[in-house]
C-alpha cells in the first residue's frame, strides 16, 4: 500500500507541475493563445494579400495575444488605413499597432 500512495503522490505532483507550465504569463503566450494568434495572423495576411491594391509581400504581420502589429512597406499614404481597416475586421483582433511606412 505505501508503494501505491508513493507512485500516486509522484504522479499528482508531476500533473499539477505540467498544468502550471502550460498556464500563461504575462511575458509568454499559453498554446492557446499562441494557436490563436497564429490563425489571427494568417487571417489577416490572406486579407492582405485579397486585396489588389496593397503589395501583401511587403506587409509584416505579427500578433501576440490579439495585438496585431503591422509593419513593412506601402506604395501609396492611402493605402496604409486601408491595412488597418482590414486588419481590424478580423474575428479576434483585440488592437492594431501601425508601423507601416510610405516606400518612397
Amino acid at each position: 500500500m505505501r508503494i501505491a500512495h508513493r507512485i500516486s503522490t509522484v504522479l499528482s505532483s508531476l500533473l499539477v507541475v505540467t498544468l502550471v507550465a502550460c498556464a500563461p504569463s504575462s511575458k509568454h503566450a499559453s498554446t492557446g493563445e499562441y494557436i490563436d494568434d497564429t490563425m489571427i495572423t494568417g487571417k489577416v495576411k490572406a486579407a492582405l494579400v485579397a486585396d489588389p491594391d496593397l503589395k501583401a509581400t511587403e506587409i509584416n504581420v505579427e500578433t501576440y495575444k490579439g495585438t496585431v502589429q503591422l509593419s513593412g512597406f506601402v506604395s501609396a499614404p492611402e493605402h496604409i488605413p486601408k491595412a488597418v481597416q482590414l486588419t481590424r475586421g478580423i474575428e479576434g483582433v483585440k488592437n492594431v499597432k501601425n508601423d507601416i511606412a510610405v516606400k518612397r
